[in-house]
């Protein structure tokens, strides 16, 4: 398997994953190179709302033109790496001064001008703002990859933006043709 493959791609934590901070996590996989792997999970909401943050960044909120309406949009908990960092997963069609291509479809910017945007209301269409992030080491994601720990899906943006958080990881299993009651914490090779 070549680095970059799985850019793009989502890993499914399966059964036999013992790590508890990935308990039925969806991560996005954002970037794979030899020193290692950055991701986002997808599929934790936290508490806070997106316009919590914005007013906490002192960023101004154009209630007038709330086409998201932040009022609602929840924060997701991106991963266990440094947590008070923080990305905007979205759609394609805006450009920002940090944005970097995951897929054809699907950007992240961690720059401020993003948050501006959806402040004002004229941020991209779909997007989730992330809290913190998963890593990998070099070879460490390999390594859980032959351990049978996670499964890999195609990411698409049905999953990551239309889909509710809860479904994700099923959504994504069914798109490989998988079941959930089908498989076992006690995943070996063949």
């Amino acid at each position: 398997m070549q680095l970059n493959q799985l850019v793009g791609s989502l890993l499914l934590a399966s059964p036999s994953l013992l790590d508890p901070r990935f308990k039925d996590a969806v991560v996005l996989v954002c970037h794979h190179d030899a020193d290692g792997c950055m991701g986002l999970i997808i599929n934790r909401p936290r508490s806070i709302s997106v316009s919590d943050v914005l007013i906490d960044l002192e960023i101004e909120l154009d209630s007038s033109r709330n086409v998201h309406d932040e009022s609602v949009q929840r924060v997701f908990d991106g991963g266990p790496v440094d947590d008070f960092r923080g990305f905007v997963l979205h759609d394609g069609w805006n450009v920002y001064e940090s944005t970097m291509q995951v897929t054809p479809e699907l950007h992240l910017t961690s720059s401020r001008d993003v948050l501006e945007s959806l402040g004002q209301g004229d941020g991209p269409e779909h997007f989730l703002l992330l809290l913190g992030y998963a890593g990998w080491e070099a070879g460490q994601l390999e390594t859980e990859l032959m351990n049978n720990d996670w499964l890999i899906a195609p990411a698409s943006n049905q999953i990551v933006f239309q889909e509710p958080p809860e479904a994700r990881w099923d959504f994504g299993a069914r798109c490989m043709g998988i079941e959930r009651a089908r498989l076992s914490d006690q995943i070996g090779h063949a």
